[in-house]
């Protein structure tokens, strides 16, 4: 068994653009917050990931990324011990990647009070 390589944020932002695809394992509500804005990113939390992995392609290039980068390299591990080829793992994850002023999508936080006000507001 071979060690999974790390690489850096600009490194996989770069494979990005030669097609390469990130696979995030952070959970959804995770991703909901902040997300990779590149074009090919598949979502496959860790929590199912050992009972979804075969849908990711074999032959493309993958990064895995998560938070941090240490859930990320466990199933970048997982895939070469299942014969992928060409997996890579995102050194300090998308914390890593927007701390570098890589591309995010990031969804505005609500105030819990605002929403509260809405519900009982009395309509005008």
């Amino acid at each position: 068994m071979s060690a999974v390589k790390n690489i850096s944020p600009a490194e996989a932002f770069a494979l990005t653009k030669k097609g390469a695809l990130i696979v995030d394992v952070r959970e959804h509500r995770e991703v909901e917050s902040t997300s990779f804005n590149v074009p090919d990113v598949m979502v496959m939390p860790l929590s199912r990931f050992s009972s979804s992995f075969r849908e990711i392609p074999q032959k493309q290039k993958v990064i895995l990324a998560c938070r941090s980068g240490h859930r990320s390299a466990s199933a970048a591990s997982m895939l070469v011990n299942q014969g992928y080829k060409n997996v890579v793992n995102l050194q300090y994850g998308i914390m890593g990647w927007e701390h570098a002023g890589l591309p995010v999508t990031k969804q505005v936080s609500q105030n819990p009070l605002a929403s509260l006000m809405k519900m009982f507001r009395k309509p005008a």
